[in-house]
């Protein structure tokens, strides 16, 4: 099984996914964010998320997926596809010099597709709001989009979050 949780910030995404795997023992919790070291409330952040993990769930932070997803293993949560999408940007430059995500994205997309692990992602929903003033927000806007709905398309569930609350799609 594979479940895409979307929503919005703070719309309850991160405890929603980890309520999908909550019955299992040995999940690895892929944590894609920066690393914390220079900002006290994102490591605040980062802690409090660790905090509401089961102990016995192995937390990784990577960006590698792809070697993830195609390897054989228990179950899997990523958490989330919005910062592993702006890690990649960062990897080729394509905030200012558009360099292209779209070689990392397929390959994401396609492991998502011939994974044989129950995986459960967590991922942002920004299209919703007003068309962003720059260059680089209007590229992440669409890219986070495509991405999206490439996964969404990829996985047997799609879970909504909004205010808390979950809808299944």
């Amino acid at each position: 099984m594979k479940t895409l949780v979307i929503g919005g910030a703070r719309s309850g995404k991160s405890r929603a996914a980890e309520t999908v795997l909550m019955g299992h023992d040995d999940v690895l919790y892929v944590a894609t964010g920066y690393p914390v070291a220079d900002d006290p409330e994102w490591a605040a952040r980062v802690s409090r998320h660790q905090a509401d993990r089961p102990a016995s769930w192995t937390t990784v932070e990577t960006i590698d997926l792809v070697e993830l997803l195609v390897a054989s293993g228990g179950p899997m949560l990523v958490d989330c596809l919005t910062l592993w999408l702006t890690r990649q940007l960062d990897a080729v430059d394509a905030w200012e010099h558009g360099g292209s995500v779209e070689p990392a994205t397929t390959a994401l997309v396609d492991a998502v597709r011939r994974t044989t692990r129950e995986v459960v992602f967590v991922t942002n929903e920004v299209g919703q709001g007003v068309v962003p003033a720059t260059v680089s927000g209007r590229r992440f806007r669409d890219e986070m989009g495509l991405l999206n709905a490439a996964v969404a398309a990829a996985c047997d569930d799609v879970i909504w979050c909004v205010a808390g609350r979950t809808v299944r799609l």
